[in-house]
């Protein structure tokens, strides 16, 4: 593959790290999630170029409560794009102390699982087979007990931010997180840098292959298509660009991690 516009040297170590994968005869398995989404913009124009430019499916997390009808147009002609559900509202009912959380903190369980079930019942209304039954908490933050009760509301999976614990947290409810997420919240959207952006990458990797963690987990990639800087935006399409090129590297559709 042509190496002409990744000439730093983080990049060869993505590369170098590949190769190890293509020497033992393995191939590295990414996937693509982009939150917040409920209606068209630029940015969203912007993303779904990004997918099509380099052929890598996207996860589209969407907030129902807020989903406008030119969303639901725009993505159903997108064949690449998938849409999972983003909670209910993406409003917080934390308690007093407690970090944002729709899915938890003050407000009833029963409540929670209401709304969500209404949310997903809204969701597959609109997008059919663009659907896929998973559930992306909010700040990706879910108390156990709404854990629990997903797969009653006909939720095959979940997904959330870092290291998975397990992989299944409830029965029939498999858990596949993004990990690598390349914003720096605490500077407004601005990118965390070329070399710790890789180097969470090469964490996963590396961990993965030396059987550290689960290697039937694909390593994920997150992004917020409203707030990113350019950037971000330029780390996230070379990125893209770097793997979809690389022979030992593959994205997977959310419709086949949940079926």
């Amino acid at each position: 593959m042509s190496r002409s516009p990744f000439i730093d040297q983080a990049w060869s170590w993505l590369e170098r790290e590949l190769e190890h994968w293509a020497a033992a005869g393995k191939t590295a398995h990414f996937w693509w999630r982009d939150d917040d989404a409920s209606d068209t913009s630029a940015a969203l124009e912007r993303l779904l170029q990004s997918s099509q430019t380099v052929q890598v499916p996207l996860a589209l997390a969407v907030i129902p409560a807020s989903l406008k009808p030119e969303l639901v147009a725009r993505l159903r002609q997108q064949p690449l794009i998938s849409v999972l559900q983003h909670g209910y509202a993406h409003s917080s009912h934390a308690a007093p102390g407690q970090r944002k959380l729709e899915l938890g903190g003050k407000r009833g369980s029963d409540a929670i699982i209401n709304d969500l079930g209404l949310g997903k019942q809204i969701l597959a209304q609109h997008f059919g087979t663009h659907f896929v039954p998973a559930l992306v908490p909010p700040w990706n933050r879910i108390e156990a007990e709404i854990v629990a009760r997903l797969p009653d509301l006909g939720f095959s999976g979940i997904s959330t931010m870092k290291k998975r614990t397990m992989a299944n947290p409830a029965p029939g409810l498999l858990q596949v997180n993004a990990h690598l997420d390349p914003i720096n919240w605490r500077h407004y959207g601005g990118f965390i840098g070329l070399y710790p952006a890789i180097a969470i990458l090469l964490q996963h990797l590396i961990a993965k292959r030396s059987g550290y963690r689960d290697s039937a987990e694909p390593t994920g990639i997150l992004s917020h298509h409203l707030v990113q800087n350019e950037a971000v935006w330029r780390f996230l399409d070379d990125l893209l660009r770097f793997l979809s090129e690389h022979p030992a590297a593959s994205f997977v559709d959310a419709r086949e991690i949940w079926p």
